[in-house]
């Protein structure tokens, strides 16, 4: 079982980074809080959850433990999978998430794509006892945007695409969140924009 992958950021996307490790360049799978805490570094230390079906084998790279023990928790819940785990991450940062948890929120969970009000509910009612043994404070993250807006549009709307939206609505979304705040960064967009799809 891997722990964990540290070594060098060769490539970074929004779902994706590629860590290059003595040689080995590993693709995790990862979500927008991940992207964000490791974005515009260089070395970097990933925790890793391994999926090993027969068809594939997968690597989901979180950036704090208490990231991959939410996802985790989050796949134990029925019809919950890993797609849809990293949605729910990528929309809520781990603290809001258990916040919403904690509160019964179930209208919160319903904003994300492809969760239900079934689906809200059991993630509400499976992990409410759980998420209250997890040490989780409150994230910071600050991110300041060096890229030309056309370049953070493309990113977005890939980033979306990959998460399985279609690239119109996406762009037009993108476009009208860019128009309201010009200096917003990439994965503020995607993650009001996964709200708004």
């Amino acid at each position: 079982m891997i722990e964990y992958v540290k070594g060098t950021l060769e490539e970074l996307t929004p779902t994706m980074a590629v860590v290059d490790c003595g040689g080995v360049g590993y693709g995790l799978n990862i979500s927008l809080g991940t992207f964000s805490a490791i974005q515009g570094k260089r070395d970097v230390k990933l925790y890793v959850y391994e999926v090993i079906r027969e068809d594939a084998f997968t690597l989901w790279g979180f950036a704090t433990k208490s990231e991959r023990e939410l996802f985790l928790q989050l796949t134990s819940v029925s019809g919950i999978g890993a797609a849809m785990a990293r949605m729910i991450l990528s929309a809520f940062t781990p603290s809001e998430l258990v916040e919403v948890i904690a509160n019964g929120n179930d209208c919160a969970l319903k904003s994300v794509k492809g969760i239900g009000p079934k689906a809200a509910q059991r993630v509400i009612v499976d992990l409410k006892d759980k998420i209250m043994g997890l040490d989780i404070s409150p994230t910071h993250t600050t991110t300041t945007s060096t890229t030309v807006n056309k370049e953070v549009q493309q990113e977005a709307v890939a980033a979306l695409t990959m998460l399985g939206f279609n690239p119109a609505p996406s762009s037009k979304v993108v476009t009208k969140l860019m128009t309201e705040d010009p200096g917003i960064p990439v994965e503020q967009i995607i993650k009001k924009a996964l709200k708004l799809l």
